[in-house]
């Protein structure tokens, strides 16, 4: 459906399902087309239609008339002669354990949308292009809760034959068979040849009917426009090949002109799916690759895992990677603080403005030429969860073993104010990736071996002012495995206090964070313009009257003492940031 609607000039950056309210006869001709070639199924124009995405164009709520839309207008142009199969897609976003959005309100979307498509009039249901076990399994359960109609679940897999988050069909297929769908297949980001290989697997996991809908082929870009280059001969050839591998609903994805299936329609007339499988004992792979490993414990992981397992007091300073190439300087800097007594330094993962040393460079360098060992900052901006996975596994291999794990700034930052920024999940999910890395699997559930010893920080903020959100989120970060956090910098007592009390029911070590003011405009930027962050208005008098004086860096490493001094008592350690100089002087009190 895509392919033909953007070959007949319809733009990729507005909704296709939308075209069901405000171009329908375009969308009726599409499936004509299809019918006339032969298909005996096809699917509804929907497979972006939930709230989710509907809301990305401001469509939601239209997403009722556009899903029973879709539904009605495939079933007038099949004219009952074939079935109509409601298409469902994933939401688009992450959902728990690595997104926010929890698997109930996940499967909540896809009941509205199942509902409408089974208002219009649909014979079954395809699921189709889905990486994540946990969202297709929402939908079939969304599915399930409105009516009893035929399911069809296809995951989309890479071409070594794993889902896009590594999990491979012997762990994905049982898992989807437990859940009594009709069909269990895959779809979509690959061609014919790596997908026979996958249905190959898939056969040896289960005994349900399969299904296989590749793209035709990889797109290539001919004078701006995607062009998928396996004719229908090729396409029908392989066609052939699913059904003697035990296929019984045979197809194609992207790419797929009414040509291609006109021509897998001849190929297959008259095959009769292979019975000859060999079924694995049913969950034995999914078993395997789920026994969890024995995590390290938390003393063994790190000097800061043992001092916090013993209660004792840490001091921390935090170190900006520099720009270039050249780290001297803040190795130079980080023998001063060694030199002082400080225990840890905290490499910064915020920065973005010109060219930068990377986070994890310069705490190794730090861990190998000043002897202090490193907490790495760690954020999910600009990264993906596989990409994620792989920093994480190099940066264990190469000695780092303390992790403060945020999600990042959404906002555009730094020199290049064209670049783009990539969310693939949030810091709870990313502190569930680097728990099950713990316990010894990839975010697939595969077993990778002997687990990792990470030692999982996180970061809190006492001071903002929706602090049910934070504490909720605090929540859901321990339950996924964080160990100790860091807050943002700390300038209001009362609000820290408040805080700890929402949060001491789960407890964990807190690391409170100190900056001292730089000058009274550094005082007031903090105060007014960054967000999320609390600044008592007595320190920007205390600020303002040193100022004056000609004594305001003066006055702002004095108000950090206090402040350094008040938490003592409060949280288990502390974190100085700021310029080098400021924060030894801090430190000298």
């Amino acid at each position: 459906m895509g392919t033909m609607l953007y070959a007949k000039g319809v733009f990729i950056n507005r909704s296709f399902d939308a075209l069901n309210l405000t171009q329908p006869d375009l969308v009726g001709e599409v499936h004509k087309e299809y019918v006339r070639a032969g298909a005996d199924v096809i699917e509804t124009n929907t497979f972006g239609a939930n709230r989710v995405k509907l809301d990305a164009f401001g469509l939601g709520d239209k997403l009722r008339e556009i899903n029973a839309a879709g539904a009605r207008i495939a079933r007038q142009a099949t004219r009952d002669a074939v079935y109509v199969a409601g298409a469902i897609g994933p939401l688009g976003i992450r959902i728990e354990p690595w997104g926010r959005l929890g698997i109930d309100e996940a499967e909540a979307c896809f009941r509205e949308q199942a509902e409408a498509l089974l208002e219009g009039g649909v014979d079954l249901f395809i699921l189709e292009t889905f990486r994540d076990v946990n969202e297709i399994r929402a939908a079939i359960s969304a599915v399930r809760a409105v009516c009893d109609l035929p399911i069809v679940a296809q995951m989309t897999t890479e071409e070594d034959g794993n889902s896009l988050d590594g999990t491979p069909p012997e762990q994905f297929v049982p898992e989807l068979n437990r859940e009594g769908v009709a069909v269990i297949g895959v779809n979509c980001s690959v061609g014919p040849a790596p997908m026979l290989e996958t249905i190959e697997r898939m056969g040896r996991a289960t005994d349900r009917r399969l299904s296989a809908q590749p793209n035709a082929g990889k797109p290539r870009d001919i004078e701006g426009r995607n062009i998928y280059l396996s004719s229908p001969e090729y396409m029908a050839s392989y066609a052939r090949r699913f059904v003697q591998r035990g296929v019984r609903l045979v197809g194609g994805c992207c790419g797929t002109t009414p040509e291609h299936i006109r021509q897998i329609r001849l190929a297959v007339q008259g095959l009769s799916p292979s019975a000859q499988r060999v079924v694995s004992p049913a969950g034995a792979a999914v078993d395997a690759a789920s026994a969890d490993a024995q995590p390290v414990p938390q003393a063994e992981k790190s000097s800061l895992g043992r001092a916090l397992q013993e209660g004792r007091r840490v001091v921390a300073v935090e170190l900006e990677p520099p720009k270039g190439h050249d780290a001297a300087a803040a190795i130079a800097d980080a023998r001063r603080f060694a030199a002082r007594g400080v225990d840890l330094v905290t490499v910064s993962d915020g920065l973005r403005s010109g060219a930068r040393m990377s986070a994890l460079s310069l705490a190794v360098l730090v861990q190998q030429a000043a002897g202090l060992e490193p907490a790495l900052q760690y954020s999910c901006r600009d990264r993906y969860l596989l990409g994620i996975q792989s920093d994480l596994l190099g940066a264990h291999a190469i000695g780092v073993r303390n992790l403060i794990l945020f999600t990042g700034d959404p906002r555009k930052r730094g020199d290049y104010s064209d670049a783009t920024l990539v969310f693939d999940v949030d810091s709870i999910g990313l502190t569930n990736v680097v728990s099950r890395l713990n316990h010894g699997r990839d975010v697939g559930g595969q077993p990778i071996g002997d687990p990792t010893a990470f030692l999982i920080g996180v970061v809190a903020n006492p001071t903002s002012p929706r602090l049910d959100d934070e504490v909720r989120r605090f929540e859901y970060k321990v339950q996924a495995g964080a160990e100790y956090a860091v807050t943002t910098p700390i300038y209001d007592l009362e609000a820290l206090d408040e805080f700890l009390r929402r949060v001491d029911h789960v407890r964990v070590p807190i690391i409170a964070a100190i900056r001292p003011f730089e000058s009274l405009l550094h005082a007031e930027y903090l105060a007014n313009e960054v967000p999320n962050l609390r600044v008592p208005e007595a320190l920007i008098a205390r600020m303002r009257r040193a100022d004056a004086a000609g004594t305001a860096c003066d006055e702002g490493v004095l108000i950090a003492r206090e402040l350094a001094e008040a938490v003592r008592t409060r949280v288990q350690g502390l974190q100085v940031a700021g310029p080098p100089a400021g924060i030894l002087a801090v430190l000298e009190g």
